[in-house]
């Protein structure tokens, strides 16, 4: 049996002292068979430990339901840090953040207009309940207390920085506890005096989450909590990147300086991100800073081990750094992966997306409905022929006058920019995240043509539900709207592409279609999607859903893993929402995530 316990100022585990000096890399942003080379890499680069969110939405897509197989196989990717002699964080939130989709609060949740999510609400906890009744038990026999390599669990995820309800937190921790987690048990909040008392929870460690003003964070950790170890549970070595913005980095020297100072003062670590992976399918989250603003498919985060798992510069020095303090294995660094030769994919293959969901219309009393399913594309159509189509967000809903406000909140101190405040931003997301004043969410308006059409579900607000915004659907603008099913594309559907074969001119289209091609593997490897000339859309290889694409940028490469592909044929397909140019895609030997913004 293996316990971590603390004293008043570092971590025992089974008697031994530990420095915990971890690095977050969340098991469903990578594929399967890639987490035991991500996991080999995490040790060689001198951690211990690794962390993980655990994203609800997608464990339990419909009530009472659990999926752990594939890409949410836990329980294995545990077997495999295991066997790599790694440590285990597990922070199963319920709500993640993680700019991820909703923040990880599954859709028939947030649903539901009444709901007051992250309380004490009984209709949460309730959920929450059941929720834990499926997840736990099969990974029980994974925590420390059964040998196995899970040493800590977090409550809730940043809670200060969100909300006031001790009872909700109490309720959160008697519910592992009652449930059979016996482990350490753990809170992070920004090192802010009020998120720290909001998100405290008596008898629970606190740690902090901050990316640079090291010893003042370390001072008001301390100052919060006079005796236990000293923890930085969110190391923020990067930043993610939204659709049109730019994509961001942190220069390595001043984020391995800022590792430095956070060891050097006796601290323990959990470095965000280790390994960013992907938001494959429709996974990536939103924010509304003033504006909606949805993550791209890239995770990279900047993070050591790049997108498709490369050692970056960051490895390197971060791995200089570590030795100085623990010790690191004498093993060679890891080289870069092999990757594809360049290839062309002919698209010679068309098929139109609204002529699928003809005929399925039923008259709806509502001009707007919600969706029934979290992602893919629905048609609302009026009853006279269509003047034009253009691809809107699906609307929010209805905010009245008893409706909350949306709370006001900063990201994260700017990547390269240590020491300087965080901008404040309107969050509907909690993007790491002090509340400041409460304002109004803004009224949403019908994007122009081009505009945000299923770039991904906002992370639901403080005291507030969102029911689906930003999954997407196409909407005819004419009268008498008739609404339709929307179509299920986690997985493409089958279509008769054999029956569709277009001149290459016939093949551009200027109407939401779906476009295929083939290509040949002689030994599958890593690469990157191109598709110049292309708008907007989804993509799919072999059946796997790779995620978004946006000529809006800054992301103009899809990472394609070596195991999606096989040798022989391989399928490409891709869903086209707006127009194209094109009738070809590229796979290139090189990731294109936009300029750099350090």
């Amino acid at each position: 049996m293996s316990a971590l316990t603390t004293t008043p100022d570092g971590f025992l585990l089974n008697g031994t002292p530990l420095r915990i000096i971890s690095g977050a890399l969340h098991y469903f942003r990578v594929h399967p068979d890639h987490w035991s080379d991500r996991l080999h890499k995490a040790r060689l680069m001198g951690l211990n430990t690794v962390e993980t969110y655990i994203p609800w939405n997608l464990h339990q897509p419909e009530p009472g339901t659990l999926v752990l197989d594939g890409l949410l196989d836990l329980p294995r990717f545990l077997r495999l840090a295991a066997a790599e002699g790694l440590h285990v964080l597990l922070r199963p939130g319920p709500y993640i953040c993680a700019e991820w989709d909703g923040g990880g609060l599954p859709h028939w949740l947030t649903a539901d207009p009444d709901i007051r999510l992250r309380s004490s609400d009984p209709r949460f906890t309730d959920a929450v309940d059941r929720y834990l009744d499926l997840l736990l038990p099969p990974l029980l026999p994974h925590m420390a207390a059964s040998g196995g390599p899970v040493i800590a669990v977090q409550v809730e995820n940043e809670y200060g920085a969100y909300g006031d309800d001790t009872a909700y937190l109490k309720h959160l921790e008697a519910a592992l506890r009652t449930r059979g987690v016996e482990e350490l048990l753990f809170t992070c909040d920004q090192a802010d005096p009020e998120h720290l008392a909001k998100g405290n929870l008596p008898g629970v460690l606190a740690t902090g989450t901050f990316g640079g003003r090291i010893d003042r964070s370390l001072e008001r950790l301390r100052e919060h909590q006079p005796q236990g170890p000293l923890m930085c549970a969110e190391f923020w070595i990067g930043w993610f990147d939204h659709w049109g913005g730019p994509h961001h980095g942190r220069d390595a020297a001043d984020a391995a300086a800022d590792l430095d100072r956070l060891l050097s003062a006796g601290a323990s670590v959990n470095i965000y991100m280790f390994h960013g992976g992907t938001n494959f399918g429709f996974t990536n989250g939103a924010n509304h800073h003033h504006t909606y603003a949805p993550t791209v498919t890239s995770y990279d985060y900047d993070a050591p081990l790049t997108e498709h798992g490369d050692p970056g510069p960051k490895y390197h020095a971060f791995r200089e750094v570590i030795a100085r303090h623990a010790q690191v294995p004498d093993e060679p660094i890891p080289s870069p992966a092999r990757k594809l030769p360049r290839t062309t994919v002919e698209l010679k293959h068309r098929i139109p997306l609204l002529p699928l969901a003809a005929g399925k219309a039923t008259r709806t009393p509502h001009p707007c409905p919600p969706c029934p399913r979290p992602h893919g594309p629905a048609l609302r159509r009026r009853s006279r022929p269509p003047s034009r189509i253009r691809p809107v967000p699906h609307h929010a809903p209805h905010r009245g006058p008893g409706t909350p406000p949306l709370h006001r909140r900063s990201g994260r101190p700017r990547p390269g920019l240590r020491g300087r405040r965080p901008r404040r931003r309107t969050g509907t997301g909690a993007p790491r995240r002090d509340p400041g004043r409460a304002r109004a969410a803004p009224r949403r308006r019908t994007p122009r043509p081009g505009g945000e059409h299923g770039t991904g579900q906002l992370r639901p607000p403080h005291r507030h539900s969102q029911r689906h915004p930003g999954t997407g659907h196409l909407r005819r603008h004419t009268p008498g709207r008739l609404g339709l099913p929307p179509l299920p594309l986690d997985a493409p559907p089958a279509l008769p592409f054999e029956q569709t074969t277009a001149s290459p001119s016939a093949a551009a289209s200027a109407e939401p279609a779906f476009h295929h091609g083939t290509f040949e593997v002689s030994t599958p490897a890593d690469t990157f999607l191109s598709l110049p000339g292309w708008t907007k859309g989804q993509a799919w290889i072999n059946g796997f859903h790779l995620g978004r694409y946006w000529n809006r940028g800054p992301q103009r490469t899809l990472y394609v893993p070596a195991p999606v592909l096989r040798p022989g044929t391989n399928d490409l397909i891709v869903l086209e929402l707006q127009a194209t140019t094109a009738t070809r895609a590229h796979l290139t030997d090189t990731p294109d995530l936009g300029p750099a913004a350090h």
